[in-house]
């Protein structure tokens, strides 16, 4: 399949200017609709959703904030660093702000390479750093009608089950 010419160019590269902050529902099947190439043999796609819990406890909804300037250079730099270090064809990321529900995207990153592996890989290295370094806040509204900021990331504090278990030792 071919890449859609209404979908943006890759953010951070020369000339382009993509919006990677949105206020509003973000079109993942839209996104990855348009995210073909050519020369791409391997498209991934994260999507990170609202869950009804955190840390034991039951979440209603989250509500983003960012510095939109700074968060779109941010990513747009990231994004820039990953498609050149990987070699990727696409590499795309957006990221809500305002009320998400429960069941909700609030960040979305496609990347697509000549290989699955490096696809993966740019893929979860962009996810990381817009976690940990885009300016980016998240706030999360209890059930109990408390709410409390918190970090955006807790990916450094346990390996994730595949890992846990040995299952990605390929």
């Amino acid at each position: 399949m071919i890449r859609s010419s209404s979908f943006p160019p890759v953010a951070g590269a020369k000339g382009a200017g993509v919006k990677a902050i949105w206020d509003e529902p973000l079109d993942m099947a839209g996104m990855l609709a348009a995210a073909h190439h050519p020369g791409a043999g391997a498209v991934v796609l994260f999507s990170g959703e609202v869950r009804d819990h955190n840390l034991g406890r039951a979440v209603t909804y989250l509500e983003y904030e960012a510095h939109g300037p700074l968060a779109e250079k941010m990513i747009g730099d990231i994004l820039s660093t990953a498609r050149a270090k990987w070699k990727l064809q696409i590499a795309v990321a957006r990221h809500r702000i305002g009320k998400v529900a429960i069941g909700e995207t609030a960040v979305v990153v496609i990347t697509a390479s000549a290989h699955r592996s490096e696809a993966y890989e740019a893929n979860r290295y962009i996810i990381d750093r817009i976690k940990h370094e885009a300016p980016i806040w998240k706030c999360e509204y209890y059930a109990d009608g408390t709410r409390e900021w918190g970090d955006n990331c807790h990916c450094n504090e346990k390996p994730f089950a595949g890992e846990a278990k040995g299952l990605n030792d390929e």
